[in-house]
């Protein structure tokens, strides 16, 4: 006969590789899983109608020895009336779901608000978002979010690669993919629809480097196509900081005195506060920039039009940077007796801006951890256990780099 399990026994219990089941002497049925991760259960077994059933009573050391002695007393004197506990619980969970409005549109908006904003960065939560709202809520409109299938998922990726957006159906996959994880872990459904489901597309990491000959295009572009996108262009050229936090720049966080732009952590990709030396030509294109006043006050941003919020609009930015280049090069072709209608414009990104100026460092001989401190990587050179131990902020070092890559750019455009 097996032996009452003691407070002090179960402190002294150890995994070892394979799962045990220890009875309790004192309560008939009653047992303490452990399992070789470590993690332990109570369980009692019984019979109903003459099948062997378990009902798991919940985890160790949550539940203690008296209270899961007292709770498998119960669920075997529900067995003695003629119920089964285990499928009373499962009714139980099942009801309190059904209670709970599940349709696709409120999981949307709970899963938004409990788990993209509060564990996600700003923008991650807000693209995560607009995905689900546009590319999601549409199709599955007013249906339960259980009744959702692997076929339903498949059937939203094929028509956003149908439409030629197959990045974007990845983008979908991967925000709908933890929604209705986040719904199992929550209980709300017992299975994910997007289980076996593979990404659309193969995406490639793109490694597109303007030439000096197609800087210098893009440089003289910006000065066709003015304020705003203008200097936000060449500021994007001269420091190599990433689009949105060009964009979402601020006067409180820029020092032009000491030609510092410091971008605050919660703007910043990697979660970290990042200090961006400015070469002189990036400070003289800061100087120039107007002050937009709203309200009376000054706004915040560098580059805005209505004082409340910072520019967007790249798409139509880009066509007219573009317009800009190809007019340019047509006239080049016609100047030098070739069909200008046969020019044609290598398709580019304002993010290869980003990696032109990285490689551009490179050949001018500046170190790889200086280029990744001044791009604020903290992959690469800084990853792992040297990020942890390296805290050398290679402030002199990164304005050393933005001066040359600077003074480089200066004598492509000619001096400007």
């Amino acid at each position: 006969m097996s032996k009452a399990l003691t407070v002090k026994a179960l402190e002294n219990i150890k995994p070892s590789s394979s799962r045990r089941e220890i009875p309790d002497g004192l309560v008939t049925g009653l047992y303490l899983v452990v399992q070789p991760s470590g993690a332990m259960s109570w369980a009692v077994r019984y019979r109903f109608q003459g099948s062997p059933k378990k009902h798991t009573l919940g985890a160790y050391p949550g539940i203690k020895l008296p209270d899961a002695r007292a709770l498998a007393s119960k669920a075997l004197v529900a067995v003695a009336e003629g119920r089964n506990p285990a499928q009373d619980k499962q009714d139980a969970k099942r009801a309190a779901r059904d209670a709970v409005n599940d349709d696709i549109e409120t999981i949307v908006d709970s899963f938004v608000e409990r788990y993209a904003r509060p564990h996600t960065k700003p923008g991650t939560a807000e693209q995560t978002e607009r995905l689900l709202r546009k590319e999601v809520i549409p199709g599955w409109k007013g249906r339960r979010v259980g009744s959702i299938t692997r076929r339903d998922v498949i059937e939203v990726l094929d028509r956003i690669v149908d439409r030629g957006a197959p990045v974007t159906a990845n983008r979908v996959l991967a925000a709908v993919r933890r929604m209705f994880r986040w719904a199992l872990e929550r209980g709300i459904i017992d299975a994910s629809p997007t289980d076996g489901v593979r990404a659309p597309s193969a995406e490639k990491a793109r490694d597109r480097v303007l030439s000096d000959g197609e800087l210098h295009r893009v440089w003289i572009a910006s000065d066709a196509i003015g304020w705003p996108f203008g200097p936000f262009v060449k500021l994007l050229v001269l420091t190599g900081q990433r689009r949105e936090e060009v964009a979402a720049m601020r006067w409180p966080e820029l020092d032009l005195d000491a030609a510092t732009w410091t971008i605050p952590a919660e703007r910043s990709k990697n979660g970290q506060a990042h200090v961006v030396p400015l070469a002189p030509a990036a400070v003289a294109i800061l100087r120039k920039i107007p002050i937009v006043i709203h309200e009376a006050k000054p706004s915040p941003f560098v580059f805005t039009t209505n004082g409340t919020s910072h520019i967007s609009g790249y798409s139509r930015a880009k066509a007219a940077l573009d317009a800009a280049i190809l007019a340019r090069l047509k006239k080049e072709a016609a100047d030098a007796g070739a069909d200008p209608d046969k020019v044609e414009l290598a398709p580019w990104r304002f993010h290869d801006l980003r990696r032109t100026m990285a490689s551009g460092m490179a050949r001018l001989g500046i170190p790889l951890h200086v280029v990744e401190k001044l791009l604020n990587h903290i992959s690469g050179s800084f990853g792992g256990i040297v990020g942890v131990y390296q805290r050398h902020d290679f402030a002199d070092e990164k304005r050393h780099a933005a001066e040359a890559w600077a003074n480089h750019v200066g004598e492509l455009v000619g001096g400007k």
